[in-house]
């Protein structure tokens, strides 16, 4: 299909009628048209009008009629027009300059060699006229259709300027690197490494979203390992650099876990497209720096880890400006609980053992389970083969105990207001201790999950508390 075909139909015959009745230059721009070339979807239609962006955008509106929703963002110099679930953002043609410390540049209007000159990447600077008589021509002053057949990452002009005067775009960078599994020309990449100090201009919030980005990417893990390399990892995620690195006493070592994290995340994106459940992964051994040791009996131990990881996660968050919310909590009980199914699959799979891991996870537990399988990361085929048949059997427990004993959030037969008003007690010591005695029968098969025979298990316990009821 030729270039020009893309653009006859739909919206932007009615972008073209405008353009001409406006007569204003008008392009479309960055992603929409990199991502023709790459066989790839993509919502996001960017226009560049030599001129007003709002004028072109308001006409535009008035001829689409009541269905079409625009909006103005003045301060910006730009407008959106909202049409059938087809978003079109529209900003007049400019050339920007920067101070040293901040990424908001100085705006003024341009011509479209100007709005080209300040993209971030060769690939994003492709330009296509959308007036009639020059629909589907192609502007590529800087090389960008042969970067794009090349799968490489440039800058349009010198890249020390281009990653100074906005260091989010080292971020973007990488992160597009990962998305598109592109090579980052060596040139921009140096340019990477000088200029790293200079993220430190960037809000959490936006290196936030970015990192979210490269978690969603197909195999994360490249984004990671370019992040480190250029030396901007240390700057924004510490904690993900101390896991790196092996140490040897005796011939004993342990493995990377650095690396061994990035496989774990690359195993989830095979098999769940949650970015929670991608950031659990990213973060399951993150207590390992903190609780390593070495045992002269048992070599190098990593105790606990588990649990001093689930500690960390909040300050972590907070200070990533990720959201302190439901799935903080998410990723924290995943952390907590990611040895779990490990020492039971090692193990002989008990009952009791299965209940109790099915009542803690609660709704989470298939993808505790996911993660677990994703954390077997051994070379050795046997090892491997072991873990992973023994959690089809912690599986398929889960699932017999769940259909029989309903134990998945569940709370315990008898409460503590039925508890009060038996042995006419307040608040107390008392009914919490009554409360877990009945759980834990529960959970180790003692009794079912039913209310006669909590309420009779409770008497039992209760006479032997010294507790009597009023009858």
């Amino acid at each position: 299909m030729e270039l020009k075909e893309h653009f006859t139909e739909g919206i932007f015959r009615l972008i073209t009628e405008t353009a001409d009745e406006q007569e204003l230059e008008c392009y479309v721009v960055g992603g929409y048209v990199r991502d023709i070339f790459l066989n790839r979807p993509s919502k996001d239609i960017d226009v560049v009008v030599v001129g007003s962006g709002i004028r072109m955008a308001q006409a535009l509106g008035r001829k689409l009629g009541k269905e079409a929703h625009v909006s103005v963002f003045k301060n910006f110099g730009t407008a959106q027009v909202k049409y059938h679930g087809t978003e079109v953002e529209f900003v007049g043609a400019r050339k920007e300059s920067y101070s040293h410390d901040s990424r908001k540049p100085v705006v003024e209007d341009g011509t479209l060699e100007d709005d080209q000159n300040r993209r971030d990447f060769t690939i994003n600077a492709l330009a296509v006229c959308l007036n009639h008589d020059r629909l589907g021509e192609l502007v590529d002053p800087f090389g960008g259709l042969d970067d794009l057949k090349e799968r490489t990452l440039r800058t349009p002009l010198d890249p020390d300027i281009t990653f100074s005067d906005d260091p989010l775009r080292m971020m973007r960078c990488i992160r597009f690197a990962t998305q598109l599994n592109f090579y980052i020309d060596d040139e921009t990449f140096s340019a990477l490494e000088r200029n790293r100090e200079r993220i430190g201009i960037i809000s959490r919030e936006r290196i936030a979203d970015e990192l979210n980005k490269i978690l969603l990417a197909p195999i994360p893990s490249k984004g990671f390992v370019e992040l480190d390399r250029c030396g901007l990892l240390p700057l924004i995620f510490p904690e993900l650099v101390a896991l790196q690195g092996v140490e040897v006493r005796n011939g004993c070592g342990h493995k990377d876990n650095f690396y061994h994290t990035l496989e774990v995340v690359d195993n989830i994106a095979k098999t769940s497209n949650d970015l929670w459940l991608r950031w659990a992964a990213l973060l399951h051994d993150i207590g390992k720096p903190r609780t390593k040791r070495w045992e002269p009996r048992a070599g190098w131990t990593f105790h606990n880890h588990n649990y001093i990881g689930e500690r960390m996660i909040p300050d972590l968050f907070r200070r990533m400006k990720l959201p302190m919310n439901e799935k903080m909590k998410y990723v924290q009980k995943l952390v907590g609980l990611h040895m779990r199914p490990i020492v039971i699959a090692d193990e002989e799979v008990t009952d009791s053992a299965v209940r109790r891991l099915l009542f803690e996870a609660g709704d989470d537990i298939d993808d505790l389970m996911m993660l677990c399988e994703a954390d077997i990361t051994s070379k050795n085929e046997v090892r491997k083969r072991r873990f992973l048949d023994n959690f089809r059997l912690v599986r398929q427990k889960l699932k017999d105990l769940e259909e029989r004993d309903r134990i998945r959030n569940f709370q315990p037969p008898v409460d503590g207001a039925e508890i009060m008003r038996i042995f006419n007690l307040p608040p107390c010591r008392e009914i919490g201790t009554l409360k877990s005695a009945i759980k834990d029968a529960i959970l180790d098969g003692i009794i079912p999950n039913e209310h006669d025979a909590a309420y009779d298990f409770m008497m039992r316990k209760a006479d032997e508390m010294g507790l009597k009821p009023c009858l």
